[in-house]
């Protein structure tokens, strides 16, 4: 049984359908505790489940280092076996992700490598995007830039609005969340193969200009 530690910083949406994905008998992983990085709406989902919680707020430590070296300490607590950050809106120092990675997951509103950042969904509108969508991908110590794992798209439609767009986005997010979570804890998909593959790729492409390889899954088409 996969131990997972979430990290939110607000609403908790994709925390939700992690809390009622592992609630099924047979789903390979479980969440031993959730932690935060304010006093997130979210938590009370890993309240009303029974799960562990905790805060950790950046203005109590001296530096984003320090921050980071409480929040690993409180994950440590815990004997975790994978970080996912659903929805944390911070930049995890290196230290944490040397910690943790290739254990370490986030989710991105866009198709990675196209539109990192904290706009996504606001980029993708202002390129004249027809289509994004949604990656999982592993946290490395660039911005959006780790090995990805899954990938769903999601077609732009005429007229709409960043809010509308980031909302359909959310709801493919979600269930693809999941199903990279299951697939890292039944096996069928090896983190640490993902990151070696990953940094072959990048040697590869920096030493003869070539193109990387493709995500390990690639995009499902949806509206």
């Amino acid at each position: 049984m996969l131990k997972l530690a979430v990290l939110i910083s607000g609403g908790g949406s994709n925390l939700k359908a992690l809390i009622e994905a592992t609630a099924h008998p047979g789903f390979p992983a479980k969440i031993v505790c959730v932690g935060a990085d304010t006093d997130a709406a979210g938590l009370a989902y890993a309240t009303d489940a029974g799960i562990q919680s905790f805060v950790v707020r950046p203005a109590d430590h001296p530096n984003r280092a320090a921050w980071g070296t409480a929040l690993a300490a409180a994950i440590r607590e815990h004997d975790v076996d994978l970080v996912v950050s659903a929805g944390l809106m911070r930049i995890l120092p290196a230290g944490f992700v040397s910690e943790f990675s290739p254990g370490l997951i986030n989710t991105h509103p866009a198709l990675l490598p196209l539109f990192p950042g904290a706009h996504a969904v606001r980029d993708a509108l202002a390129a004249g995007a027809t289509e994004t969508g949604v990656t999982v991908h592993i946290i490395d110590e660039g911005v959006d830039t780790g090995p990805v794992l899954r990938q769903a798209t999601v077609a732009v439609r005429a007229g709409e609005t960043e809010a509308e767009l980031h909302e359909r986005i959310k709801q493919q997010e979600r269930p693809l969340l999941v199903d990279t979570v299951r697939a890292i804890a039944d096996g069928s998909l090896d983190l640490a193969a993902a990151a070696s593959t990953a940094a072959s790729d990048a040697t590869s492409t920096a030493a003869t200009g070539t193109a990387a390889s493709a995500p390990a899954t690639k995009p499902a088409a949806t509206g």
